[in-house]
């Protein structure tokens, strides 16, 4: 059967954009690739590529921002740690979610956890402890937070957690910690893209040896709360949100207003700092920076060099989201449970026309439905089913961009509209009879 878009148009329209291998184009490539093929053709595509939130932005955080910037603020430049109500309510908020104390001055607002973890890998690796100059990377990932440590210059190690969850998580990782050169670790958890959630074993596992090799935890926890078999909206109240901060106190944990609150325009996210590693004092931060304890040099130089602050009405904003939510006032959990609903919808319309999911499994639980999941297909690898599926109106990414050793692609249900389930149904019917199994 033919193909909803020729193949020759997609291959044309790659050659315009100077994407010459499909596999390791970035997402922002294949949102351009996407939209420009939808404009030749006028035939919409089902956009799984960009992971941008797909639900109104949080009305508390908007009503409070709307207030600051009536009071005046945007004339005023922020103080560069971050404005008290937005430490004080971060610091609760943790509390609430998390059941971890971080104090107020650890809590250090950022443009975005992009910003978050490049900061963070500055910090980590550049004079902290001068032999240490690797970040490590717990596979898959956000692909952009390697792209970061390339641009700084840093090295980096990594592996895909796939074969190494449980009990063989320790002797991989610890392969890694014992050649001295580890500066910094890296994780999302829920993970992008796989949305595998590492348990509370493993997090100790990572905690303890932290510890013993003197290593950071960077705990990129945009999806928060995400993991759909588990209630945890309730403030103050088991089950939280599992953490490595539990286990050892050389932690930062990256919490963003993106996806938990839809706040993704406003670019607001806060770097919690554990209260040990904020007053640690290092040598190297003395020698560079004339300041030697963490949180200080964090603050006063690598922020400020970065920008003079991070935007003031957008500090009010996540404050208000945050304490909206420790009241139990805003149940962000429950409004972005939505995302569980629509992946499990896609995923069975894919499972039906042959897809698999790569993956599958938590251990040994089912996997959570949530913002992302991954297929893949037989007899395709990840860069050809990717290259393949953009013929029928279908954009996703493919696995290898994002660390990952399977075979198939990241799809995010964000972005997915009603209307977009039988038509992506239409098409996947007649990519499975052009791919007979």
């Amino acid at each position: 059967m033919l193909t909803p878009i020729s193949s020759e148009l997609v291959q044309q329209t790659m050659d315009t954009l100077h994407i010459p291998e499909i596999g390791k184009a970035t997402i922002r490539q294949m949102v351009g690739l996407s939209q420009l093929i939808e404009q030749t053709t006028g035939k919409r595509f089902i956009h799984f590529e960009m992971g941008s939130p797909g639900l109104p932005a949080c009305q508390v955080g908007i009503e409070a921002e709307k207030e600051a910037l009536d009071s005046g603020v945007a004339s005023i430049y922020p103080n560069i740690a971050g404005i008290p109500q937005i430490k004080n309510a971060a610091s609760r908020f943790i509390k609430a979610f998390l059941d971890i104390d971080v104090a107020p001055e650890g809590c250090i607002p950022t443009v975005g956890s992009m910003m978050g973890s490049y900061s963070m890998f500055l910090a980590t690796v550049q004079s902290r402890l001068p032999e240490r100059d690797t970040v490590l990377f717990i596979n898959p990932g956000f692909p952009v937070q390697p792209l970061q440590v390339k641009i700084m210059g840093f090295n980096q190690e990594s592996f895909d957690v796939y074969d190494y969850r449980g009990d063989k998580l320790r002797e991989k990782l610890e392969s890694y910690l014992k050649t001295g050169r580890i500066a910094s670790i890296i994780y999302s958890n829920p993970n992008n893209p796989a949305w595998i959630c590492l348990n509370d074993d493993e997090l100790r596992t990572i905690g303890e040896l932290a510890t013993a090799y003197d290593v950071v935890v960077i705990e990129d926890l945009a999806y928060m709360g995400m993991d759909s078999r588990r209630d945890l909206g309730k403030p103050f109240q088991a089950p939280y949100q599992v953490t490595v901060a539990k286990y050892t106190d050389n932690y930062v944990l990256l919490m963003s207003g993106s996806k938990i609150f839809s706040y993704a325009g406003q670019r607001i996210a806060i770097a919690a700092i554990s209260n040990k590693l904020f007053a640690r004092e290092y040598e190297g931060f003395r020698q560079r920076y004339g300041m030697a304890r963490f949180g200080q040099a964090y603050i006063q130089v690598i922020l400020y060099a970065f920008s003079s602050g991070v935007c003031h009405s957008a500090q009010h904003a996540l404050a208000a989201m945050m304490d909206a939510a420790a009241d139990g006032r805003l149940n962000f959990v429950e409004i972005t449970s939505e995302y569980a609903r629509r992946t499990k919808r896609l995923k069975d319309i894919f499972l039906r026309n042959g897809f698999h999911i790569v993956y599958d499994k938590d251990n040994d639980e089912p996997l959570s439905d949530g913002f992302f999941f991954t297929i893949g297909y037989k007899g395709y690898t990840g860069n050809g089913l990717l290259r393949e599926l953009l013929n029928y109106g279908i954009c996703a990414i493919a696995l290898g961009s994002t660390g990952s050793e399977q075979e198939g692609l990241r799809a995010c249900s964000s972005a997915v509209k009603e209307d977009d389930y039988d038509l992506l149904e239409e098409r996947l019917k007649i990519f499975h009879v052009n791919n007979p199994l």
